[in-house]
């Protein structure tokens, strides 16, 4: 039997009664109808519930989802997905430039030089080295990721995760992602595997050599089906892509039975946006803001565009990353759940010493949200660049160290301290040298390509008038 994940109604309901608690809609009547049909709750790691539910089961979850998509939302006005509407509550939007003006690159006005090849070939080895690293223990909770680490003597966290050494019962309590394992352990790393977090990468490097940085979001959904084969996308991914093939356009895609429109999904795709806007954060969040509203609203948009800011404020190579996060600070309403917690993570990233205890009190404040949401993994990853003051091993490994969806936080925190760290060389070899300089992918024919060649290729957009 075959149980296509995260696009079944009666397991998206579950997760849309959640989301509606989280953005302050009531959903309490609706609910308490769901639980009386003997409806359950949405599967709390994976994609689906193991088994099909009744016909008459199914249809009412379909007519739920219509029923919660009607219930107004009290946090609408502080958390616009409109950009025009974003802007104008950000006082410190970065180029408040008047509405329609081309940003300053674009009229040729102290257009900052894009980054060298080094700088941007380091930014790519690190996002695939903290990806690699959190690949294993995705899903994991935090206490199976600080067990399997102490049974290898790796923790706190300085290298990749290994299955040597691991007692047979803790290994059967805190069983290695299935999909990762046999690619993504120490013992059998052999260049980089392919996932999701860096097959957006070269999606969206493709999608600028074909339509430049003046993209659409109609453009952004071309290339994904031109490109982007369906059972390689997830959650709001997935969701956004069936709702492509059923005939709705963007913004459409991103709030059709999408429960998955403010969790990580976007956050993913905003590096090259970043790269190739080196100095420029706001034309940085604004192309970010063009690609996630494909897939996402509100939270799920300001965690690419806060993304997108950081790495292009990283990949002028003249600011600490201090000054990095706050940029990105500078892109989302400051009232927004994400925006709050992400001060709140670098509040306490700055006032203790033992990044655990960071850990716990972030996985205490945000533990009513999935662990792939995009508000506590954005705060996780701003806590854990704070607390390693952007150096690059304490980065990647604060990241996947603190839980939630380790691959995608290592990645984005292994990208921005990349930059930082300028070149390749500058990386230490042992998280390095496993990748051969190599990476695996389904997109377009870049499958096999070197990190080098694709730093060469996304040097070459970042330079483009």
């Amino acid at each position: 039997m075959l149980r296509l994940t995260w696009v079944q109604p009666e397991d998206l309901l579950g997760h849309e009664l959640r989301q509606a608690a989280q953005d302050g809609r009531e959903p309490s009547a609706i609910a308490a109808r769901w639980a009386a049909a003997g409806g359950g709750e949405a599967p709390p790691r994976s994609g689906a519930s193991p088994q099909p539910p009744s016909r008459y089961l199914r249809l009412l979850a379909a007519d739920l989802l219509e029923e919660l998509a009607d219930l107004p939302s009290p946090l609408a006005d502080a958390e616009p997905t409109d950009l025009a509407r974003i802007r104008a509550l950000c006082p410190d939007w970065p180029d408040q430039r008047p509405a329609g003006t081309p940003p300053a690159r674009a009229r040729g006005e102290g257009r900052p030089p894009a980054p060298a090849p080094a700088r941007l070939e380091a930014a790519w080895l690190g996002r695939a080295a903290g990806c690699l690293l959190g690949k294993p223990v995705e899903k994991l909770p935090l206490t199976g990721i600080r067990a399997l680490a102490r049974a290898t003597g790796n923790w706190p966290l300085t290298t990749y995760f290994t299955a040597r050494g691991v007692p047979a019962d803790l290994a059967a309590a805190y069983p290695w992602n299935r999909r990762s394992a046999a690619t993504s352990l120490a013992e059998h790393i052999d260049g980089m595997p392919e996932d999701d977090d860096l097959d957006y990468p070269v999606l969206n490097l493709l999608l600028l050599q074909r339509h430049g940085r003046t993209f659409t979001t109609c453009d952004v959904a071309r290339v994904w089906l031109d490109e982007l084969p369906a059972g390689r996308t997830f959650t709001a991914e997935r969701v956004a892509y069936r709702n492509l093939l059923s005939g709705l356009e963007p913004p459409h895609t991103a709030r059709h039975r999408n429960p998955f429109r403010e969790w990580i999904g976007a956050l993913i795709r905003a590096d090259v946006h970043g790269w190739t806007n080196p100095g420029d954060p706001g034309a940085a969040a604004a192309q970010a803001h063009r690609d996630a509203t494909l897939t996402h609203t509100a939270n799920g948009v300001y965690a690419a565009m806060f993304t997108a800011a950081v790495i292009a404020t990283a990949a002028a190579g003249t600011q600490d990353v201090h000054a990095c996060l706050a940029a990105g600070l500078t892109v989302v309403p400051p009232a927004s759940r994400l925006a709050r917690a992400v001060r709140e993570a670098v509040e306490l990233a700055a006032a203790h010493a033992d990044f655990d205890t960071v850990v716990d009190a972030l996985h205490a404040r945000h533990r009513d949200h999935h662990w792939v949401h995009a508000v506590p993994n954005t705060a996780l990853i701003a806590a854990a660049l704070t607390h390693a003051d952007g150096d690059f091993t304490g980065s990647v490994c604060r990241a996947v160290s603190g839980g939630w969806d380790t691959d995608s936080d290592g990645a984005t925190a292994g990208s921005v301290a990349g930059l930082l760290a300028g070149s390749p060389a500058a990386l230490p070899d042992r998280w390095t040298a496993p990748l051969k300089n190599r990476l695996s992918t389904s997109v377009a024919d870049f499958d096999g390509t070197g990190f080098d060649a694709l730093a060469q290729l996304t040097h070459r957009e970042a330079a483009r008038p």
